[in-house]
């Protein structure tokens, strides 16, 4: 993965007063989360990051990690979760898992559809049902985007996630769920058609 670097200083005042008034200054309250639990539950480390910064990791499809400076402290993290305000789509609120060289991470990874499709040479439609893929392994090992061959994919046929492996990698993602596939088209199916007409009058 891709690195990017990010900064941020602690928050100690959480509620939604001060929240609001930290993104009137153009900071994004965040959460980090760690090791560190209490009665079960992840113990976080409240911050704040500037927009500016953070809108480089929001309005992407690619995936990072992130070297987050808070205060002086570096953590290296993964994006974790983003809350949107309901009616301006802005964001309110970014949360951050912390990684390291030893403990495997789950992510989504973005799908690259790979080739040119026989059914779509033959005047199908590719439909890509999911844009990512959940894997599991430790975060050096995360690549930037699993690469799917769909050069053999004919008209009416899929690919399910269960079809797929990639080195390394464990697929978290359910076996059963569709990743792409080809529609018919009304031209395909018109052509089809004609096909069968023509073969149909030489007989």
């Amino acid at each position: 993965m891709k690195e990017i670097d990010l900064s941020g200083k602690k928050r100690t005042d959480l509620g939604k007063k001060a929240s609001k008034a930290l993104r009137k200054e153009g900071f994004i309250p965040c959460n980090l989360y760690g090791e560190s639990t209490q009665d079960g539950k992840p113990v976080a480390l409240a911050f704040a990051s500037p927009f500016s910064e953070l809108r480089k990791l929001i309005y992407t499809p690619h995936i990072y990690v992130i070297k987050i400076n808070i205060d002086g402290t570096d953590h290296t993290a993964v994006m974790k979760e983003i809350q949107f305000h309901p009616t301006t789509d802005a964001p309110l609120h970014v949360d951050f898992y912390e990684v390291n060289d030893q403990k495997p991470i789950t992510i989504g990874i973005p799908v690259k559809l790979v080739g040119l499709a026989q059914g779509v040479r033959d005047g199908g439609r590719m439909n890509l049902s999911i844009r990512k893929i959940n894997v599991t392994a430790p975060y050096q090992q995360i690549p930037e985007h699993l690469d799917v061959d769909v050069t053999a994919l004919k008209i009416g046929k899929s690919i399910k996630v269960g079809e797929l492996s990639f080195e390394g990698l464990d697929i978290a993602t359910s076996k059963d769920v569709v990743v792409c596939s080809i529609k018919m088209t009304r031209n395909a199916a018109a052509a089809a058609a004609a096909a069968a007409d023509n073969e149909g009058a030489a007989e």
